[in-house]
């Protein structure tokens, strides 16, 4: 259904696409910067988050557990809230370059290619982070002792036990991450300098908002298509496998912590990625507190609008992804399995895509910028579902395997059995699919820069015409308000699926 949604706007754009002939310099220039920009972000996110990992994995202290827990929220930060707190620290008013100014050095220029690296890392390392000490924590404890009894030290466990956990699970965190980073539009419309640093999301942008041409847009978003549906393709057949085989489930106890300048070398990686990562928010919400009260009405409208975006795509996703997930068991077999990888056809797209076969499709029947909101809602949700289907489909195979003979003995069938057995046990990863959907969906200028007028701006929307105006206070305050509106979002959803956990 979804799946074949895409194909429909996927179809859209062919039609109305030129020839690769219609490829301008400026055109290939952008796929080039596109290309090379995940590539450099993803690798330095990976790299940098190998040794970040590796210290967290062997360190116990207070505070662990929060740290870890706070690695997740970058995923579900809205991007210009990420752009307006690195301006804060690395802008031309910012900290750094307050600190080499008073030193009497030069100042840095975050805008370019090396200040849109640096916004993907900041969003991207924590994600990294996070997959990395996931396989780390699945090496055995056994394995560990058994390295110890041998006399293994900090380099020999890392080549013998590490590395091999590494080489199975970095190469699909690299391209989930240059993905990701295939598709970021806001970062480079804010940070990108020029016709040097242009991606081809912001190419079809510029195409369609100030040009006109639909053909030539049409043509960016066929290209942005086939290298998101390549990368996608590459990380669909590189899994994330668990490294070196199964334990007993022991609390994994290191002996190769090394000593004391081993542990401060841990400490400072952990320290220097912790202020990394919540200084510039802490930024945000220092400079911006103050200013909320003061906001014009307008930003608060937007912020209405936002929060319909949010929760009509929350509903549309949670309803299409409970759909596909009950007919993929249905069919079971190579054709469910086929309409599996129909509903995570999405991973292949971006909203820039997605939203200009959509404009297409819509515009000889009725005026585009009359349906901004829908549109909005209908692409976060078309975006979200693959996430939602991989959390909610295992879930629901668990259910059917543990109760579904029961309930068909019974004569449980439809929404009686939706309503009695299933949903009670899906609530936890209901929950957190509606709680990432919701957040995402606050967040997103993508689409609603393609359709959007002045009057029907979404929060995102706002937050960027106030930070082009450089009316920066203001920003600051809205940027405060949306990053409170999507964590509060995600943390309501949330809690919702985790209070009935014993279900």
């Amino acid at each position: 259904m979804a799946g074949g949604a895409e194909f429909w706007r996927a179809g859209a754009v062919a039609w109305w696409a030129e020839g690769p002939g219609g490829l301008r310099a400026a055109d290939w220039a952008a796929v080039r910067f596109t290309l090379w920009q995940a590539l450099l972000s993803a690798a330095l996110s990976v790299m940098l988050a190998v040794p970040i990992a590796r210290a967290l994995a062997r360190r116990r202290f207070v505070g662990r557990g929060v740290l870890i827990t706070l690695m997740g929220a970058p995923f579900i930060l809205p991007s210009l809230v990420a752009v307006l707190g690195l301006l804060a620290v690395f802008g031309r008013a910012g900290l750094v370059n307050q600190g080499l100014g008073a030193l009497g050095l030069g100042q840095i220029n975050i805008f370019g290619l090396h200040g849109v690296v640096l916004a993907h890392v900041f969003y991207n390392l924590p994600l990294a982070t996070r997959i990395l000490l996931q396989g780390w924590a699945a090496i055995p404890a056994e394995r560990f002792r058994l390295a110890a009894s041998l006399g293994f030290g900090p380099q020999a466990s890392f080549r013998q036990l590490e590395w091999p956990m590494l080489r199975d699970l970095a190469p699909g965190a690299f391209l989930v991450i240059f993905l990701i980073c295939l598709t970021s539009f806001s970062v480079a419309l804010t940070l990108g300098g020029g016709p040097r640093a242009t991606t081809v999301e912001l190419a079809i942008y510029q195409a369609f908002r100030f040009d006109f041409d639909m053909g030539r847009a049409a043509l960016l978003a066929l290209v942005q298509f086939g290298l998101c549906a390549a990368a996608g393709v590459l990380a669909w057949r590189v899994t994330l496998p668990s490294a070196l085989g199964g334990g007993m489930d022991r609390p994994v106890q290191r002996y190769d912590m090394g000593g004391a300048a081993l542990r401060l070398w841990d400490g400072a990686l952990i320290a220097g990625g912790a202020l990394f990562l919540v200084l510039p928010l802490a930024l945000v919400a220092l400079r911006g507190l103050p200013h909320v009260a003061g906001l014009p009405p307008e930003v608060w409208h937007s912020a209405a609008r936002s929060l319909v975006v949010a929760i009509g795509a929350t509903g549309v996703t949670l309803a299409m992804a409970l759909a596909l997930a009950h007919a993929v068991l249905a069919l079971g077999g190579g054709r469910g399995a086929v309409l599996e990888w129909l509903g995570l056809a999405a991973l292949a797209a971006s909203p820039l895509v997605v939203g200009t076969g959509l404009y297409l499709l819509i515009r000889p029947f009725a005026n585009p910028r009359d349906l901004a909101l829908l549109v909005t809602v209908l692409v976060n949700a078309a975006m979200a579902l693959p996430f939602a289907l991989r959390l909610i489909l295992p879930a629901l195979r668990a259910v059917q395997d543990s109760h579904g003979r029961l309930a068909d003995s019974l004569g449980l069938h439809g929404l009686a059995r939706l309503r009695i057995l299933s949903l009670p046990r899906l609530r936890r990863p209901l929950g957190f699919a509606a709680g990432l959907t919701a957040a995402l969906s606050m967040g997103d200028l993508g689409v609603i820069m393609l359709f959007a007028e002045r009057e029907g701006a979404t929060l995102p929307m706002q937050l960027y015409r106030l930070m082009t105006a450089y009316r920066l206070d203001d920003a600051a305050g809205t940027a405060v308000v949306l990053l409170g509106a999507s964590l509060a979002l995600f943390w309501a959803c949330d809690r919702w699926g985790r209070g009935h956990a014993e279900a």
